[in-house]
Order: C-alpha cells, then structure tokens, then sequence
C-alpha cells in the first residue's frame, strides 16, 4: 500500500480525470515547485474508477476557470491544520481565455498576434464552445 502524508497548510486538486494530472501538474508549474508536491495517478475511486490527484503542501494561486476547462469534475480542497476548510466543487466555465486557440485560418485570431483567444460555453451538457470573434465551434470531450 503506497502511503501519501496528509499535508498541514496547503492545496489538494482531486477527482482529476485519470491521466489528466500530469498536464496540470505542468500547466501549473508543479514541476520546477521548490515546495512539497505529489502528482498521485490512478488511484482507485469508487466515483470514477480511477482519479488522478496533486497534493500541494503550499497556498498557491490556481486557475480555477482552466481547471474547470480541463475537467469540470474536479475538487479544490483548501488544507489548513491538517484539514479540509473549504471545499470547492468546478464546472464548466463560462467563459475562457487564453486557454483554447481558435483553429479557424479565417480568424481575427489567427493574424492578429495580440488578440488573446476567448470562447464562450454554449452547451454545458456537451462542452460546446464558440469562439467570440468568428463562431468558431470548439467541442471539449472531457
């Protein structure tokens, strides 16, 4: 049994997808972290059968509109004294930016380097995104 300390003050971002940890894990930076970090993956979960998780023994910033982006299933624990004091439960965003990039050739995004890529959620149940400048459809399998 691999056993993972609990953490004293700090972030644990569970339910992640199993195998989407790691693209966080990098996404956030984790990797060059001079603080304690595990990247925990495919542990069982009677939820999803398998789930990733990161212990972040910090309080750090975290994009919580990517994580939601990334999968809308995830948790964000809040740890101090050892103890969860604020659990928070992700959706689908309603909104991104600078997180997606509109595929579309004809795009104002794609010849204006300074135009940062927005989408727009319009249907939560499939993951459906357009883009705000062309209507470019972006579908998320998540």
């Amino acid at each position: 049994m691999l056993y993972i300390d609990s953490i004293a003050k700090g972030i644990v971002i569970d339910h992640i997808k199993a195998g989407y940890g790691f693209s966080i894990f990098k996404y956030l930076g984790l990797d060059k972290a001079d603080f304690t970090v595990a990247l925990i993956m495919s542990v069982p979960s009677k939820k999803y059968g398998r789930k990733d998780l990161i212990k972040i023994e910090n309080v750090i910033d975290v994009d919580l509109t990517m994580l939601g982006f990334i999968d809308p299933n995830i948790t964000v624990n809040i740890i101090e004294n050892e103890k969860v004091v604020e659990k928070i439960n992700l959706s689908l965003p309603d909104r991104v930016e600078g997180i997606i990039e509109c595929k579309n050739p004809r795009c104002v995004t794609s010849n204006e380097r300074d135009i940062s890529h927005k989408f727009v959620l319009i249907d939560e149940k499939k993951g459906t995104y357009k883009c705000e400048y062309c209507d470019q459809i972006y579908s998320w399998e998540g």
